[in-house]
């Protein structure tokens, strides 16, 4: 996905760490399943999603050395059919979005998604053949969504419910029927705020780009710019999905992983969609932040 799933920086020292341990467990499943170049897709989305998939309890826990840490080891956790669930899961989704890159951008802007879809050729196959419905309704709904692109659908609605339910399928292979349905419901708002709030971070580039943009479209945003009006709209229509989400997790026990899962809806969310829309997200040291997060 695009990085903006993040818990809050207050979360405690030791919910860290198994924040930590989750991370590197979904890297190490990746790189194990799928070879070094699929680790790369790593980001704090994939691995808020296998922790939403994992079970109550954490689960057995490995300290070793990798290329990213050869010096200093790592704790991660050992593989689970939920990490390998969010691997397969997250090849797929990377996989896809690649291909939807190569197909929004012009040949020379569309090198760098070449590329990207290229390296995970085998990886996606490979995924694919693991989870097949998966596969088969990222690839309709990211279909349905290239189709509102090209006829510049003024509808934010109709473009952040095509993605909302992308996401909302990467319940589907969980068992259990009112777990499944609770997250569905999470992931669908989800997909909906990540849409949205990924729409609003690209706001300026791509009315530079002359690229489609339903935020844009939705408020009549010149060049990017908000109004106030339009901006405090907004601002409610990203709450309004953080609340739903919130509804759904409350449903639900989550065990030791309740306090991470808690301050990224209570928390992290929120300042993550406030810094977008104050503009600071890209260039006010969030991603920057993440880097160094990712070495400590």
């Amino acid at each position: 996905m695009f990085g903006y799933v993040r818990p809050s920086q207050d979360l405690p020292e030791e919910e860290r760490r198994r924040f930590g341990r989750a991370y590197c467990g979904l890297c190490h499943v990746l790189g194990k399943r799928y070879g070094t170049a699929a680790r790369f897709i790593l980001n704090y989305d994939f691995t808020f999603l296998a922790i939403l998939l994992s079970e109550r309890e954490e689960g057995p826990v490995h300290y070793g050395r990798c290329a990213a840490h050869p010096v200093h080891g790592r704790d991660r956790l050992e593989s689970t059919e939920a990490l390998v669930l969010a691997a397969d899961e997250s090849v797929i989704m990377a996989y896809w979005q690649a291909r939807d890159g190569v197909e929004d951008h012009d040949w020379f802007h569309g090198l760098k998604y070449r590329g990207a879809s290229a390296v995970l050729e085998g990886a996606y196959r490979k995924a694919a053949k693991a989870r097949p419905a998966f596969d088969a309704s990222t690839r309709r709904q990211l279909m349905a969504l290239a189709e509102l692109e090209r006829a510049n659908c003024p509808s934010m609605d109709r473009a952040a419910d095509t993605f909302a339910v992308l996401l909302q399928g990467a319940a589907q292979a969980v068992d259990e029927p009112v777990r499944r349905r609770v997250l569905e419901q999470m992931l669908y708002h989800l997909g909906r705020w990540v849409y949205l709030v990924d729409a609003a971070d690209d706001l300026k580039k791509d009315a530079a780009a002359g690229i489609y943009n339903p935020v844009a479209l939705r408020y009549g945003l010149a060049k990017g710019i908000w109004t106030e009006e339009a901006r405090e709209s907004f601002a409610a229509t990203l709450d309004h999905s953080i609340h739903m989400m919130a509804t759904a997790f409350e449903l639900w026990d989550f065990g030791v992983w309740t306090p991470v899962l808690k301050t990224t809806l209570y928390a992290g969310l929120f300042r993550v969609g406030k810094a977008v829309l104050e503009g600071t997200f890209r260039g006010g040291g969030e991603n920057k932040r993440e880097a160094q997060e990712k070495h400590t």
